[in-house]
């Protein structure tokens, strides 16, 4: 439970992540601890800067994105915090895939080919790109996994009118296409991603984070066609090598597996990871900056109060 109460707070919810809360009605601040998780289980030990790495590069992506959609983002004033407008959710997310990787790539090579509804073609290769991007949602759960979800089962289920899931599709497949642009100007491919979506009134308003190392997975630019060919591993700035460390101990987040310890020197080299993927996706140089809970809330509380 948080230690931190704002004034005006309605309410406070602990996400893997994110510490969110309601302030009045209309204000939500988001504080990105350094909290990872991976398979949807919370590891024991914090990474250093994770929170700042991502919080940072969220604004940055917002702000690069503002003209495809309307987004929740009003005021970044600290580090690791941010403040935007409430939004009521879909409680979906929109999964983008322009390469066959992940748990796409888990799902083909098991021979399927159905993925979310979507129909992968054959002859694909691990992280061959798509003919064209694919939409595969996901459901958003509040506790426990994410499950896969289709289309029509979203309508089905009233997820989203299908006049909503052409929207939410038309802005998933925009900002990814914008998302793709900035990663190749910095030398990057952006593989996959995720996006969330919420409703102000009866307007969609993009929400959370966009593009960070926790909702998307970069390869490197230079090379990638070349080691395609060979059949070698992609060099990669993501959060996958967590996972592919778990997967390696043993560890997928199923019932009865036990998580493997997490050594200083390991917990250096995520850190490490991170910044290095904050360092070129940015373009500039991260700076550590570590506040106190005091200060971040002051001029958390200052910055609310201009919206109230």
């Amino acid at each position: 439970m948080s230690t931190i109460q704002f004034p005006n707070q309605t309410g406070f919810y602990s996400g893997k992540v994110r510490d969110v809360y309601s302030i009045g009605t209309n204000l939500l601040v988001m504080i990105a601890s350094d909290r990872i998780s991976a398979f949807d289980v919370i590891l024991p030990k914090p990474i250093p800067f994770k929170g700042q790495v991502l919080n940072q590069i969220a604004a940055f992506m917002l702000k690069a994105t503002e003209d495809i959609c309307p987004n929740w983002l009003l005021d970044v004033p600290a580090p690791n915090v941010s403040i935007g407008k409430k939004c009521v959710p879909f409680k979906i997310e929109m999964v983008v895939r322009g390469n066959v990787t992940g748990h796409a790539w888990r799902t083909y090579s098991s021979g399927k080919r159905l993925l979310c509804g979507v129909m992968m073609p054959e002859g694909l290769k691990e992280n061959d790109y798509f003919p064209t991007p694919i939409i595969t949602p996901s459901t958003k759960a509040s506790e426990g996994h994410d499950e896969d979800i289709s289309k029509e089962e979203i309508i089905a289920q009233c997820l989203a009118t299908e006049n909503e899931w052409n929207k939410l599709s038309e802005y998933a497949l925009a900002l990814f296409e914008r998302g793709k642009k900035l990663a190749n100007a910095r030398g990057l491919v952006l593989a996959d991603t995720k996006y969330e979506f919420g409703k102000i009134g009866e307007d969609i308003y993009l929400m959370d984070e966009i593009h960070t190392p926790d909702s998307s997975r970069y390869f490197y630019e230079e090379g990638f066609d070349a080691r395609q060919v060979k059949g070698e591993k992609q060099k990669q700035l993501s959060k996958e090598f967590v996972r592919e460390w778990l997967i390696a101990n043993n560890f997928m987040g199923k019932e009865g597996q036990v998580l493997p310890e997490m050594s200083e020197e390991w917990i250096e080299t995520i850190s490490n990871r991170y910044i290095e993927l904050y360092n070129k996706l940015i373009g500039e140089a991260f700076i550590h900056n570590k506040l106190s809970e005091a200060e971040t809330f002051t001029l958390t509380q200052n910055s609310i109060t201009k919206f109230m």
